[in-house]
C-alpha cells in the first residue's frame, strides 16, 4: 500500500508561510484563450442583438413588421456595439471611480432609450435611467475597489517575498 511523503511545513505534512518554495495560490483559468477570445467578441455582439431587436419590438408596440422597424433595430445595433467596445477601450484608461460612471452611463442610456420608446412619460424614463445608472456605477466601483485591492495586496506579498529571497 502506498502512503503518502510528508513534506516539511506541519505535522500533517501541509506547507505554512509564503516562502519562495511555497506554491503560489491563484485561480485556475478553466476557460482556454480560444474560449476568452469568443466571449471577448461574441458577447458583446450577441448584446447588441438582442437589444437591437428589443427596441424594435418595443418601438412598433405589438403591430405588423416594417422595413422602417427593422432598419431602427438594425441601427441600434449597431450604435450599440460601436459604444460598447468605444466603452471598454476607453474604460481601460480611466480611474476606477471612472471606469465604473460610464459603464453606468451606459447602461442607463440604454434602458432610458428604450423605456422612453414604449410611451411611458417621460419623467418616468429618466427616472428608471437613474436608477440604473446608479446601481450599475456602485456595484461596479465596488467591484473594482476590492479586486484592485486584492491585486495590489498579491504584488505587494510578491514584492516582499522577492525582497526577502534576495537578501538571505
Amino acid at each position: 500500500m502506498a502512503h503518502a511523503v510528508s513534506t516539511p511545513g506541519t505535522p500533517t505534512g501541509a506547507r505554512t508561510g509564503t516562502g519562495p518554495g511555497t506554491p503560489r495560490r491563484t485561480r485556475p483559468d478553466v476557460l482556454g484563450e480560444k474560449t476568452h477570445l469568443l466571449v471577448k467578441w461574441g458577447l458583446p455582439v450577441v448584446a447588441a442583438l438582442v437589444y437591437g431587436y428589443w427596441v424594435a419590438s418595443v418601438r412598433r408596440h405589438g403591430g405588423p413588421i416594417t422595413t422602417t422597424n427593422l432598419l431602427y433595430g438594425f441601427m441600434s445595433v449597431l450604435a450599440f456595439a460601436i459604444l460598447y467596445f468605444a466603452i471598454r477601450a476607453a474604460g481601460r484608461r480611466l480611474p476606477r471611480e471612472g471606469h465604473a460612471a460610464l459603464w453606468g452611463a451606459f447602461a442607463g442610456s440604454a434602458l432610458g432609450f428604450i423605456y422612453s420608446g414604449s410611451g411611458v412619460a417621460m419623467f418616468t424614463s429618466i427616472l428608471a435611467s437613474l436608477l440604473l445608472a446608479g446601481a450599475v456605477t456602485a456595484s461596479l466601483v465596488y467591484h473594482y475597489y476590492t479586486s484592485q485591492d486584492a491585486q495590489d495586496a498579491r504584488a505587494a506579498q510578491e514584492a516582499q517575498e522577492a525582497q526577502e529571497a534576495h537578501t538571505t
